[in-house]
C-alpha cells in the first residue's frame, strides 16, 4: 500500500472538523434565536454565558485543531520518508474512528468515561504512527 493511501484518513478529518464546524454553526444560530447570546457575544466571545449546548461544540471545534495537528504532520511524514503498507494506514484509520467516536460521545451524551477513554486510544494510535514513521527514518537514514 502507498504512503499516498494516508491522504484518505486526512480527507476523514477533514471532514469530521467541517461535520463539528456545522454543529457549531447551528449552536450558535440557535443561541442567538433563542436570546440567550447576544449576536455582539461572537466579536470577541465575550459578555454573556454560553449555554451548555453551544459550549460543547465551541470546546470540540477547538480541539480538533489540537490534537489532529499532530495526526496531519505524521501523515506527511510517512509521505515524506515513504513509509507506506498496511501499518501506517491502519493506524490513520484507528486514530480517525477513535476521534469520529470521540466526536459522537462528546457532541452526544458527553459521558466524560467513555470521551476519555477514545482520547487515550486515538492518542495511543497517533503515537504508535509518530514511532512507526521515526523508526523507518532511521532505518533508511541507516540504509544509506
Amino acid at each position: 500500500m502507498a504512503a499516498s493511501s494516508l491522504v484518505f484518513p486526512m480527507l476523514a478529518m477533514v471532514l469530521l472538523t467541517f461535520g463539528a464546524a456545522v454543529v457549531l454553526f447551528r449552536a450558535r444560530v440557535r443561541s442567538v434565536r433563542e436570546g440567550l447570546v447576544p449576536m455582539s457575544y461572537f466579536r470577541v466571545f465575550h459578555g454573556g454565558a454560553e449555554p451548555e449546548y453551544l459550549a460543547k461544540p465551541t470546546r470540540h471545534f477547538g480541539n480538533l485543531f489540537e490534537q489532529p495537528t499532530l495526526f496531519y504532520a505524521a501523515c506527511l511524514a510517512a509521505m515524506a520518508v515513504s513509509a507506506g503498507g498496511w501499518v501506517p494506514v491502519a493506524l490513520a484509520w484507528i486514530y480517525v474512528a477513535t476521534r469520529a467516536a470521540h466526536s459522537a460521545v462528546h457532541l452526544g451524551g458527553n459521558r466524560v468515561r467513555h470521551r476519555f477513554r477514545l482520547y487515550l486510544a486515538s492518542w495511543l494510535a497517533l503515537l504508535t504512527l509518530w514511532v512507526y514513521v521515526a523508526v523507518v527514518a532511521a532505518l533508511q537514514g541507516l540504509a544509506q
